[in-house]
């Protein structure tokens, strides 16, 4: 691939960040649409409850209360869908729960939707949310996986026994069992995956907007994907013609996976907009986010591995309980499915099987957080692993290096279905080490003590899916005035698609940034759209608009071969120009467009990819870290990543994924965690009582590539959004444990470590304080 000065493989810096850094970005809570009115929803604050409205009618009258909707006057709506139905043990599809767009007589978790208030002000809808008169009836409620799991729990569903909303498979349970009977030694254990909310900087917000000459809505709001937003409110809820919804998305700050879901603010909205013919804004407050939109991770799994006398990996076999919350959100149950496909990591074990099961609380619903999945199975054989080599006496990279799947065995098509097509674990095992200095690991540890510190060093290689799902497509037109627009239908989040698509149109057209125009986020200028997750926008989108820009280039060449009197093989494209080679004739591309053969179809190319398998991207982290064990504070003081990401679009946009994914993954590891009380009431709904990483928090990251290029993707990438936030936790944690192993014989803690429990595990253990 030639290099071109702002194209594939260049660090150019992003385009939008100007405009974003100066304030001139839009988001939808920026979005001013005169004569809109405020709506503000009344929340359940019981975790289980009967309840009855009693009575609307001085709420009503309030000053500039205009609409209160509750359950009896939306139900004639549909209900919020779960599409993630995988198939049960028993191989039927997951049984759906209801999920209203509000619940009639009943509620199943602290922040559930009750009665959607419209005012002219937010506080008269405020003030009319406490006139409405309500009588609740409480219900016995559950909170916790192994509570839940309990005979005599408490139902959250009549119909779902033992709280079980499924139970699925992977893998073979026959042939994991013949070779755990023949296995030398078993190692085991049992972990938590904390559960989090993906506290974005912009809170969600919706406006509507309804045309009554034309019976058509406007939906602007904050997503991953304005097409699915448009179709499951079209399809499922509204039960009108997507022609009918035209969905806005303008700029978006963070999605992390908890925006590409429907939720109920954007139907009600919708309704109150066409009732008052005006339109209706919502913008969630934070204590909202905490309680209401979906959250991620929740997992309760024990692994246990079989090995043979050279300490090889021969099986394994996992249980894993993943809590759903009150409700199946959109993905629920494919999260736990998706994940455990990828169970077995980076090694080659001839025998797997996973059972897991989707467990109901009383609490929020649980779907996709960055990684969806797999971070949770990168975490549990990480974690697995490194016990394997505290049991068998072994070094981690040992153990990681003898049950590598190798370089020669690609494709390797695992015991759960994933074919890796390409990548060298050891190989970037061993330059991460290298880089962080394993090796002089003992004298900084000598230097430690003799401060009174405790310290640890730790690394985890992962491997994740993504890349892959259906098809994406992409338009790419060709201005009269020598401009290039692009019509894409994933959508950013702040990733910085707008640049990364830019320099993909560059690399065929060779020109500057600020000829070049990305449209996304706009379901009546962009005809289709899969949106963006599982970090496909650049190995899936851009595969897609590479191929249509290639088209392009190859219609602006025969437009100008006969103006330039040259045959095709005889032109090439520099500068954003059609030249002859070896010559200074030559064609801008305002020019030809202005030809006359400059038709539509020739300037205009759509076109569409299918992954024919996920990537893998891979890699190694290795966290060095302290422990002061007066306090049970703890300091990373060395982070080291190197990525297997394929080829490299733009090496800075790349670096700025993976830093701030292990961003997130330490928060998580150290301090992150969503908690409720026995009575489901959240204990961590503010920002005073959940922890996130500060700058203070977070390390100088050492990071680099040791690409192989994926053989199974158009544009050889691998896909890189969520890479930091799957391999930073059990970097984290295994060199957590492995300084408390050293200290005081602690050989497990689960996340997040947080200074007070990193101090009662060392004090319970008889460590000197």
């Amino acid at each position: 691939m030639r290099p071109m000065k702002f194209g594939f493989g260049q660090p150019v810096r992003r385009v939008e960040d100007h405009r974003l850094t100066t304030g001139a970005g839009r988001y939808t809570d920026d979005t001013a649409v005169e004569g809109a009115l405020h709506a503000f929803v009344l929340r359940s604050q019981y975790a289980h409850a009967k309840f009855t409205i009693r009575d609307k009618s001085a709420a009503r009258k309030m000053k500039g209360v205009k609409l209160i909707l509750t359950g009896e006057d939306v139900a004639h709506l549909g209900g919020i869908p779960c599409k993630g139905l995988i198939k049960t043990i028993s191989g039927e599809p997951v049984v759906p729960l209801p999920v209203p767009v509000l619940p009639t007589d009943t509620v199943r978790h602290v922040g559930e939707a009750v009665a959607f208030i419209v005012a002219e002000t937010l506080d008269q809808a405020r003030d009319a949310a406490e006139a409405i008169d309500i009588s609740w009836e409480t219900l016995p409620s559950i909170t916790g996986i192994a509570a839940a799991l309990e005979p005599k729990a408490p139902q959250v569903w009549p119909d779902r026994a033992g709280n079980v909303a499924f139970e699925a498979e992977q893998g073979d349970k026959a042939k994991t069992e013949a070779a755990f009977a023949k296995a030398d030694s078993t190692v085991s254990v049992t972990i938590v995956n904390n559960r989090l909310a993906s506290n974005y900087m912009e809170t969600r917000a919706c406006i509507a907007e309804y045309d009554k000459e034309t019976k058509r809505w406007t939906l602007t709001l904050g997503s991953q994907g304005s097409h699915g937003t448009r179709d499951i409110l079209a399809s499922y809820i509204l039960k009108v013609d997507p022609k009918r919804i035209r969905v806005v998305t303008p700029d978006v700050g963070g999605g992390f996976g908890t925006k590409i879901f429907m939720y109920r603010e954007y139907p009600l909205t919708m309704v109150a907009a066409e009732m008052l013919k005006r339109p209706v804004r919502w913008v969630s407050d934070r204590t909202e986010h905490f309680l209401a939109d979906t959250h991620g991770r929740a997992n309760l799994a024990t692994a246990t591995v079989a090995l043979d006398k050279k300490g090889k990996f021969i099986a394994l076999k996992v249980d894993l309980a993943a809590e759903m919350g009150a409700y199946l959100s959109q993905y629920g149950p494919f999260i736990p499915w998706v994940g455990t496909t990828m169970t077995p990591g980076c090694y080659s074990i001839p025998a797997v099987h996973v059972r897991f099961r989707g467990v109901l609380t009383n609490t929020t619903p649980v779907d996709a957080y960055r990684g969806a999945g797999r971070p949770e199975a990168a975490y549990l054989i990480e974690r697995l692993v490194d016990a394997v080599a505290r049991e068998t006496g072994k070094t981690p990279d040992a153990v990681r290096a003898l049950n590598f799947v190798k370089p020669g065995e690609m494709p390797h098509k695992t015991q759960t279905g994933p074919v890796y097509d390409s990548g060298e674990f050891e190989g970037h095992m061993r330059r991460a080490m290298e880089v962080a200095d394993w090796k002089g690991f003992k004298s900084r540890l000598k230097a430690s003590t003799k401060a009174g510190k405790i310290r640890g060093i730790g690394l985890a290689c992962y491997i994740e899916a993504c890349g892959g799902g259906g098809p994406e497509s992409s338009t790419v037109i060709l201005e009269k005035d020598g401009m290039v627009t692009v019509l894409i239908g994933t959508q950013s989040n702040g990733q910085g698609h707008e640049t990364a698509y830019s320099q993909l149109v560059s690399q065929h057209l060779d020109i500057p940034m600020d000829r070049i125009r990305v449209i996304q986020g706009d379901t009546d200028k962009v005809e289709t759209g899969s949106g963006t997750g599982g970090s496909r926008s650049i190995p899936v989108g851009g595969a897609a608009l590479d191929k249509a820009t290639a088209i392009l280039s190859d219609n602006l060449k025969q437009l100008a071969s006969e103006k330039l009197e040259a045959g095709l093989s005889d032109l090439e494209i520099v500068d954003g120009a059609v030249r002859v080679v070896g010559t200074d004739k030559a064609l801008d591309l305002a020019a030809i467009a202005a030809l006359p053969g400059a038709t539509s179809a020739m300037l205009k190319v759509h076109q569409s990819w299918e992954p024919p398998e996920a990537t893998y991207p891979n890699g190694t982290h290795v966290c060095e870290l302290e422990v002061d064990p007066g306090t049970g504070a703890t300091a990373i003081l060395n982070y080291v990543v190197v990525d297997d990401f394929g080829v490299t679009l733009n090496p800075i946009m790349l670096q700025g994924q993976v830093h701030g994914g292990a961003a997130q993954g330490i928060g998580q590891a150290l301090m992150e965690e969503i908690r409720f009380d026995t009575e489901g009431q959240m204990l961590t709904a503010t920002f005073m009582d959940y922890a996130l990483p500060r700058a203070v928090d977070v390390p100088n990251f050492h990071f680099e590539t040791r690409n192989v290029r994926c053989l199974t993707n158009a544009l050889g990438v691998k896909g890189a959004g969520e890479a930091g936030a799957i391999g930073a936790c059990p970097a984290v944690m295994n060199a957590m444990v492995d300084a408390l192993d050293r200290a005081a014989g602690i050989k497990a803690i689960d996340m997040p470590a947080t200074p007070i429990k990193v101090f009662n595990a060392l004090k319970q253990a008889g460590y000197p304080l």
